[in-house]
């Protein structure tokens, strides 16, 4: 075995450990107790990827020949990037987490839709040789054009349909943007990029004739599909259109790898994929929704209305709620994005110290979609310092609620909406949600009397065993916390 031999092994068995690395990281992500490790692991594995791809160069690949020659491009693009991500990563609050995932998982559909460019741009160049080995342009073949052309139209939805995303959950943009005759236009979009990348493939495989502008055209209209696609999908459907779109990005990866003839990322990008298309899943049944009534449907518009809603809300002030959790037993908190938006989670933990401290039972309860994004209210409560065994999913906590003497609800809203379960007109029924109407007593901390984002009246407010306080989070944790010190004197029973 010469040294060339031994270098390409080496590489192969560099780019398996990475994979491997990858697949662990994942694999240690799906339990807050080891999730911290497992995104360590993950970054060890990209890390390895990338410094090997350095040495990695196939003979004959003319896709890749740039890797070398353009080396220090490379390295001073890796160098910005990161000083960016490090910046940016340290300084993001955690209520913007939701939209840097959207903008970061946006550059990786991105960067796959780049590798397919490179890829067809070399295959286009290729077919002014002056002979060809059989029916298919030199360095190429019906599989790879094929894949090159998939995975840059997934990677481009990927990239600018994230950045829609990002725009929305920024604030920069309105919720939903609707026009007349809508989906007609897109599904005429999507033909349109098809008929484009299908006319790509058939011209670099068969004619040998290919303009470069066919090309730049089907990006340009994959690009524009992205946006399209994204613009009518409402609020409250982001943490499905977030991990829908990381597993766009993943498969795209794993195309591209294909046409890279790189291991890593073939199996970093099906992993990845595979990944986000099962938290899809996860997401639209715990919204008791399709995919496609997602990407296709209404939900989310807002413009609902209180529907045969009965009573009134009724507020309470801060030193009676106080008095409530005094005398409860078991308290239940179900935090949602208005607790992200106050930055109140320090508090409620403090609150919840403080709850603890006098003999009290204290639990956590997560909805699925609580939040911006799969996971939004867990990674809070841990930065908050909430140990792991307090918190619990809905499936779990449901049936607790009966036995619950006070329910704290901060910042959510929909994911507790009893019309869920009541009203079929309503444009969440069917959703399964969190059974505070169900405990003896609910606090509910809110700023104002706004809807959800699924713009529709909560009639768990309007319930007799509801109580409002109006106050921001912060502030309403800071005067329950007094409250409760007020009562014996800053100490426990």
């Amino acid at each position: 075995m010469n040294t060339a031999q031994i270098i390409a092994l080496l590489i192969q068995a560099s780019y398996f450990a990475a994979a491997v690395l990858l697949i662990m990281g994942i694999k240690r992500m799906s339990s807050p107790v080891t999730a911290r490790s497992g995104i360590q692991w993950a970054g060890v594995g990209v890390l390895v990827a990338v410094v090997v791809t350095f040495f990695y160069h196939p003979h004959g690949a003319a896709v890749n020949s740039l890797l070398i020659e353009n080396a220090a491009l490379i390295f001073i693009a890796i160098a910005l990037s990161t000083a960016v991500a490090w910046y940016s990563g340290r300084r993001v609050a955690m209520t913007a987490m939701p939209q840097m995932v959207a903008l970061y998982n946006g550059m990786g559909g991105g960067s796959a839709a780049a590798i397919g460019a490179s890829a067809l741009l070399a295959f286009a160049a290729s077919l002014t040789a002056s002979q060809f080995a059989g029916p298919y342009a030199p360095h190429a073949n019906p599989p790879q054009v094929i894949l090159a052309v998939i995975g840059a139209l997934i990677g481009s939805v990927s990239f600018t349909g994230s950045l829609i995303a990002f725009a929305k959950l920024q604030g920069w943009m309105d919720k939903t943007f609707r026009f007349g005759g809508q989906q007609a236009v897109n599904g005429l979009c999507f033909l349109a990029a098809a008929a484009l990348g299908a006319y790509v493939v058939y011209g670099i495989c068969y004619t040998h004739q290919l303009d470069v502008t066919f090309i730049v055209a089907f990006f340009a209209v994959s690009l524009l599909f992205g946006i399209l696609m994204t613009l009518p999908i409402g609020g409250a459907d982001m943490p499905v259109v977030i991990s829908l779109y990381n597993a766009f990005t993943g498969l795209a990866v794993g195309f591209e790898g294909y046409v890279q003839n790189n291991v890593a990322l073939i199996i970093a990008g099906t992993v990845v994929g595979a990944a986000g298309t099962l938290l899809t899943r996860l997401m639209a049944k715990a919204m008791n929704r399709s995919i496609s009534n997602v990407l296709f449907s209404n939900f989310g518009s807002g413009g609902g209305a209180a529907a045969d809603i009965k009573g009134s809300m009724k507020p309470i002030e801060a030193d009676d709620a106080a008095s409530l959790l005094y005398m409860a037993d078991k308290i239940i908190i179900v935090p949602g994005y208005g607790m992200a938006v106050a930055q109140a989670q320090h508090k409620i933990w403090e609150l919840s110290q403080n709850l603890i401290k006098r003999d009290k039972q204290v639990k956590f309860a997560i909805h699925p979609v609580a939040g911006r994004m799969p996971g939004h209210m867990n990674v809070l409560l841990a930065e908050a310092g909430v140990p792991y065994d307090l918190i619990a999913d809905m499936d779990d906590v449901n049936p607790e609620f009966p036995n619950c003497d006070v329910a704290i609800v901060i910042g959510a809203n929909d994911v507790v909406n009893p019309v869920a379960k009541t009203d079929k007109s309503s444009p969440i029924y069917g959703m399964p949600i969190l059974d505070v109407a169900n405990a003896k007593q609910v606090i509910v901390i809110k700023r104002g009397k706004g809807t959800g984002f699924a713009g529709i009246e909560n009639a768990l407010f309007y319930q007799d065993n509801c109580k409002m306080l109006y106050a921001d989070g912060q502030e309403a944790a800071n005067k329950l916390i007094a409250g409760l010190k007020a009562m014996d004197g800053g100490g426990g029973h």
